[in-house]
């Protein structure tokens, strides 16, 4: 079950690539066109506005997810508070009831 299954090895003859008669492999592809470069890409240009932008842009976006953490923290600080006092409240209610017994 286990065991890999291998396929079974193929019997086809390997291509063949033809012969000229000076015994010189004939290709039948064009020789490939050489490779135009690409112009250099133009460097970034920062300016102070932009500089102001960018400071200013990731300013608010460390300001908005640590707000989010806060919260996030927050909230699971009160819903253990209250798991807490709900969990002396049962044990109180339920020593009482063990008592009257």
């Amino acid at each position: 079950m286990f065991t890999p299954k291998y396929p079974t090895p193929d019997t086809a003859p390997p291509p063949t690539v033809p012969v000229s008669a000076a015994g010189i492999p004939a290709t039948t592809s064009p020789a490939p066109a050489p490779v135009v470069q690409a112009p250099a890409r133009p460097t970034v240009q920062l300016t102070p506005g932009t500089v102001v932008a960018l400071v200013g842009g990731g300013t608010a976006v460390v300001l908005v997810v640590g707000a989010v953490l806060v919260s996030m923290l927050l909230a699971v600080a009160i819903t253990a508070m209250s798991v807490a006092v709900c969990a002396v409240v049962l044990r109180s209610l339920l020593s009482d009831v063990n008592k009257q017994r």
